[in-house]
């Protein structure tokens, strides 16, 4: 069966749309909270759900290290193997880590379906989602280089080398030239991938010299929401993970003052590599803007992580010391979870007075509480990032007179 993605192909790419059923598997490793694993398998649930797979179980184990072969022990391995056997419309097993060629192997041997990854269902999502030319092509380049050293457990049908009579034969020389056909799969998609990074980098020459914002943040906060709100566009939004994969570009008016406002690809933790490195050319846009706008999801319980992560692929992306505002997204959520009926106002606005005090020192940035969708202080915002891009504005242009 195999992980695989019709690459490079017109049919349709990823999972059926039809939804399928799955079955999660997560390990709890030494010195691991295993409410922090419970966190990632709900998130992977919910990645699975955007792929077309509904989860039916979830299974955990604890080890110290991964087994080699499966994975997982084999006395867990039996009790997925029962479940799935009792449960035929199960379809596929979802790992929360990524598995080697030999491992997957192994799995679908014993289980009988298919075995994907958090990188695979990554993969497939954005395979999914992506719209324009150089979208599909990132795509297509992470795919294949995420497939490149799993080759041994997607071309299992031609490997003949264990040995007999009528068991040799050129099973390697096969996976060799795909290996070949691959590579040079990857060197012409990096070609056409330069010459589309070269074409934009001329088209924002082209902008001229506005102040460029751009919003950053985890996937599924509400920055496409934000985006709308404040560009009063109708970029594409949905509460699902990666509703927007494409950075779009719209020009925000603020008072008589104008600026540039892209809306980015969201971040998740564990993001394939190869993903981040094929995405670094439309991540441009987060590398030469003025300021960034890193939109938070205040009500999701592990917001402060999502922080951490987003932080860490701004890092990756050399983008860590710009100029930034959190604006924690959601804030009406926040209350409706966390709030009792009987506090009063005064009380509710003081939490959040000192919740927002201590937000600011622990992550050092300015920041604001917020509802994109409500429009919950929006017009404070508004201001906010009025006398921010103004601040700019003076810097770069000391001397001339202001024109807005």
């Amino acid at each position: 069966m195999g992980n695989e993605w019709n690459v490079g192909g017109k049919s349709k790419k990823g999972l059926r749309k039809e939804l399928e059923e799955a079955v999660l598997v997560g390990l709890i490793l030494d010195k691991q909270d295993i409410e922090r694993v419970k966190e990632h398998l709900a998130e992977l649930e919910f990645l699975a759900l955007t792929a077309g797979a509904v989860c039916k179980k979830t299974f955990t184990q604890r080890l110290k290290h991964p087994n080699s072969a499966t994975f997982i022990n084999k006395g867990k391995l039996e009790e997925i193997a029962e479940y799935i056997e009792a449960n035929e419309k199960v379809t596929m097993v979802i790992f929360d880590d990524d598995l080697s060629g030999k491992q997957v192997s192994i799995l679908e041997e014993h289980l009988k379906v298919k075995i994907i990854d958090r990188s695979t269902l990554i993969l497939d999502i954005f395979a999914d989602r992506a719209q324009t030319a150089q979208a599909k092509k990132q795509v297509e380049l992470a795919q294949y280089q995420y497939m490149l050293p799993r080759l041994r457990g997607l071309w299992t049908h031609l490997e003949r080398q264990r040995g007999g009579i009528g068991m040799r034969g050129p099973g390697e020389k096969e996976i060799e030239t795909d290996r070949r056909i691959i590579r040079d799969k990857i060197a012409l998609l990096k070609t056409h991938l330069a010459k589309i990074d070269k074409q934009n980098e001329t088209r924002r020459k082209q902008r001229g010299q506005l102040i460029r914002v751009a919003l950053v943040g985890y996937t599924n906060v509400g920055k496409s929401t934000l985006m709308n709100t404040l560009a009063k566009s109708d970029v594409f939004a949905e509460d699902k993970l990666f509703a927007t994969l494409d950075t779009t570009v719209r020009k925000v008016v603020l008072g008589t003052m104008p600026l540039l406002l892209s809306d980015t690809v969201g971040f998740i933790r564990k993001l394939p590599h190869h993903l981040v490195e094929s995405f670094k050319s439309t991540l441009d846009e987060v590398r030469e803007s003025d300021l960034l706008l890193h939109v938070v999801d205040i009500a999701h319980p592990q917001y402060e992580d999502q922080i951490k992560t987003v932080a860490k692929t701004l890092d990756e992306l050399g983008a860590s010391e710009k100029p930034t505002i959190l604006i924690f997204n959601k804030i009406d959520l926040y209350r409706k979870k966390y709030f009792d009926d009987f506090l009063d106002d005064g009380t509710k606005a003081e939490i959040l007075s000192d919740l927002q005090t201590n937000l600011k020192n622990e992550f050092g940035h300015e920041n604001i509480f917020l509802s994109a969708l409500n429009k919950e202080n929006i017009q404070e915002f508004r201001a906010l990032l009025t006398e921010r891009v103004e601040e700019l504005y003076k810097i770069r242009y000391p001397y001339q007179k202001k024109m807005w």
